[in-house]
């Protein structure tokens, strides 16, 4: 029986719990979020607002003819997301990027949440399993988890604890790095929204400054996580959001090959020559105040963060209002735990969101709530959640969460892995001579391109079906 006035509990206020909760009012079902801080703190998280962004202010590309994650962000757009609608809304310049700031991106998000009828937020911590009489349930809690839940989901699925390390880049005040030697330019000069082409601050190293750079780090003090633990200190690190000196301990070329490549990079000042790599800087706050050490999470003691980065030139006097840390990120063995509609099997009142399912980064986290929280609303008013299509950015990373990597089958030991949006997840394009989509797709960016028409096109097309409307 549809039941459209009984609440949707979702735990957790981050970007997935908020799209959910929003989503789930869009349907005019009530929802109660519970949010933990302040009550209690986490190891990240320094507010107590709603989506608090706390690694990165950036939602990276915003290009859905170049990149996975601009499709994503054009899917959200069209599906009536309250993330991508703050964000854009507060973005700042940040070349090819969607970058945002953080305070403003937070009290939006959190003031239009509070502000909804149909939303009550509840400060409290869900300290094990939800009580029973919630026959509805969110589950958004992220990669902080509180512990007493995650022993309750450990305990309930059976499943060893799966997690990674995540670890924070530092913040720079940008009236102490040094302009005489850094200069402002986006690479290959792209202007994306809210930018100008020239909204990166570069800081140029030779190749005897690159390799010092990389002598410091491999010999600088590493912190110890905690809590310390077997267990804990074998986690591994999310392929996609390496600490700079796990990077650097694979070779002295990495990192120019990664987060400090110069390419598309030309620094103007005189005589200066070509660089052999590049530290880049993103603006972090409106008042441009505040910028960001791209792709430099690290976890190093604090004072050899400042010691080491200081031999950057540009940054020899630089100030920090944030230096990086490590915080733990947990995420269950999805395939083979939840079904497609991002119920737990065991227990089919609770349903998933965020990151805590396998996917990575703020985006996906928000997308996979957004999914959430219209399941979960079908599911209220009686109706059949129609699937998302598999060639739509949400729809095949709803596929690799759900039933697309090897562990749902294979019986030995888990290898499911967090996964950021990528051309990868997404179906081959058919190739044949009637396909519109595939047509001149032999380049790289000519079959992203064509991949992202048919994702336009069917999301187009499923969104027709009307649900929700």
């Amino acid at each position: 029986m549809p039941q459209p006035h009984l609440p949707v509990h979702v735990i957790g206020g981050g970007l997935a719990g908020c799209e959910a909760a929003w989503q789930i009012v869009q349907a005019g079902v009530p929802v109660i979020l519970h949010e933990m801080r302040p009550v209690r703190g986490t190891a990240a998280h320094v507010t107590d607002g709603l989506a608090e962004l706390v690694c990165s202010n950036s939602f990276r590309s915003d290009d859905p003819q170049a990149s996975a994650i601009g499709v994503l962000h054009r899917e959200m757009r069209l599906l009536g997301s309250l993330i991508m609608a703050a964000a854009d809304l507060h973005k700042l310049p940040a070349g090819g990027a969607l970058a945002v700031d953080r305070q403003k991106f937070s009290g939006c998000v959190t003031s239009t949440l509070a502000s909804h009828p149909l939303v009550t937020i509840e400060r409290e911590e869900i300290a094990g399993m939800p009580p029973g009489n919630w026959d509805s349930v969110i589950i958004a809690t992220g990669p902080l988890t509180s512990p007493p839940l995650a022993d309750a989901i450990a305990k309930l699925t059976g499943e060893n604890e799966l997690a990674f390390f995540d670890a924070i880049a530092p913040v720079v005040y940008r009236e102490s790095i040094d302009m005489a030697k850094a200069w402002l330019q986006s690479r290959y000069d792209k202007a994306g929204p809210a930018g100008t082409g020239a909204d990166y601050i570069n800081c140029p190293l030779s190749k005897e400054e690159y390799l010092d750079f990389v002598g410091a780090l491999l010999r600088a003090d590493r912190a110890t996580p905690h809590p310390t633990g077997q267990a804990f200190e074998s986690t591994p690190y999310f392929e996609g959001c390496l600490p700079i000196e796990i990077m650097a301990d694979r070779g002295p070329e990495t990192l120019r090959h990664g987060p400090m490549k110069p390419f598309g990079l030309t620094n103007p000042h005189p005589n200066a020559g070509k660089p052999y790599a590049v530290v880049q800087l993103r603006q972090d706050n409106v008042l441009a105040t505040l910028y960001n050490m791209v792709g430099f999470q690290t976890k190093l003691k604090h004072f050899a963060q400042v010691e080491v980065f200081r031999t950057i030139p540009g940054l020899e006097n630089a100030r920090f209002a944030r230096l990086g840390g490590v915080h733990r990120n947990t995420f269950l063995n999805s395939p083979k735990l939840l079904d497609r509609v991002l119920r737990l099997k065991a227990e089919p009142r609770l349903r998933f969101a965020g990151q805590i399912t396998g996917c990575e980064g703020y985006v996906e986290s928000a997308a996979i709530g957004l999914a959430a929280g219209r399941m979960a609303a079908a599911e209220r008013r009686g109706e059949a959640f129609q699937p998302l299509p598999v060639a739509t950015a949400l729809g095949a990373l709803l596929n690799h969460i759900t039933g697309g990597h090897i562990t749902a089958i294979d019986a030995g030991p888990p290898s499911f892995q967090p996964m950021n949006v990528n051309f990868g997840l997404f179906p081959p394009l058919a190739g044949g001579p009637g396909d519109r989509h595939s047509k001149a797709a032999g380049n790289g960016r000519a079959r992203k391109a064509a991949i992202s028409r048919r994702a336009e096109s069917d999301l187009k097309a499923w969104l027709e079906q009307g649900q929700f409307g």
